[in-house]
């Protein structure tokens, strides 16, 4: 696994935020990683264990968890906190008065329902232009279920690793459920077990809480803010002040190109950090104004130097970097 030289004495000016200061020159032959976003959730409904399972068989690099926590303390996969997106919970009158008002949301919230709660529903998939006929076959995964699978999966011979994003931390201590122990035994179970690890959430304050208590590799996540002037997504703050002791930032694609497509500087800044650049999410059925197709979405993002790409399609996203890697190579020697 690789780990980020930390040069404590490279200070930014952002009261004496510490940043990766060094890449890995170790770059992977095969090129930018490939992680299925939510397992392979262009086929199957989101964060189920079919969908991490065909992730894996189609030999994405990671298979991406989003993690959020039960009443009684368990770490379950969902991207959302709350319930009727990606599950059946309306057809189930026996919780019907659990659905209460929150953030400006009438739902059923992860948080006021116990695992033993959980597991009576059936995942859905939230997008319904990619078809229901997996619907309803399956419950949530708890993580546990998750790194049995991935552990059975390497005893075969996958490399495979997992990119665990922790959702709303903030949120969940505040209703009095703090993952924080779950979270840190977890990932030293996965690293005991020898299985490449990213960890990731878009509170750059919770995440620091994890520097030096865990190996996996540190991700924030950052989205950006669209400037009313211009059109274009810009960082919220300098990236200076998103990379503390972090090993990589999770970039909105958006991040990259400007409103004219003229690429930014962001992916060259991050690199000069000693950040890996991982930018989300690449979707064969969501390709973005001004773009013909994936494949040339993709090209471009491999071309600007991204480090990893996280894709619904990871399939697709995985024939496109090898084709792009081919050609970067150019033609072999005789």
């Amino acid at each position: 696994m690789r780990r980020w030289i930390k040069l404590g004495l490279m200070m930014l000016g952002f009261g004496g935020i510490e940043v990766a200061a060094a890449r890995d020159a170790t770059e992977m032959a095969s090129g930018p990683i490939v992680i299925a976003h939510r397992g392979a959730s262009g086929y199957r409904p989101e964060h189920t264990l079919m969908s991490y399972r065909l992730g894996l068989q189609m030999n994405a690099d990671y298979i991406e968890p989003d993690l959020v926590m039960t009443k009684d303390g368990h770490l379950v996969a969902r991207h959302d906190i709350y319930l009727s997106g990606t599950t059946d919970i309306a057809d189930h009158p026996e919780f019907a008065d659990r659905k209460r008002q929150r953030e400006g949301l009438d739902d059923w919230f992860v948080f006021d329902f116990t695992l033993e709660e959980l597991k009576t529903l059936k995942a859905i998939q939230p997008r319904p232009k990619r078809g229901q006929v997996f619907d309803g076959q399956e419950s949530i995964p708890t993580m546990s279920e998750i790194l049995a699978l991935m552990k059975t999966a390497k005893a075969e011979g996958s490399k495979a690793g997992l990119y665990i994003e922790i959702k709303r931390p903030a949120l969940f201590r505040k209703v009095g459920i703090d993952p924080t122990a779950a979270l840190l035994a977890m990932l030293k179970e996965v690293t005991d077990a020898g299985i490449p690890v990213y960890f990731q959430c878009f509170d750059g304050a919770y995440l620091n809480e994890f520097v030096g208590k865990t190996d996996a590799e540190l991700i924030w996540l950052i989205e950006g803010r669209k400037d009313k002037k211009t059109k274009s997504y810009v960082l919220e703050a300098p990236l200076a002040l998103y990379g503390t002791k972090v090993d990589g930032v999770g970039l909105n694609k958006a991040l990259l190109v400007g409103p004219d497509g003229t690429p930014t500087s962001v992916v060259d800044d991050a690199h000069a950090m000693g950040l890996d650049v991982h930018v989300w999410t690449v979707r064969n059925d969501q390709v973005p104004k001004g773009i013909k197709t994936v494949e040339e979405e993709l090209k471009l993002l491999f071309s600007l130097g991204v480090d990893g790409v996280f894709a619904d399609f990871p399939d697709t996203a995985l024939q496109s970097r090898d084709s792009f890697m081919l050609l970067k190579a150019g033609p072999a020697n005789d």
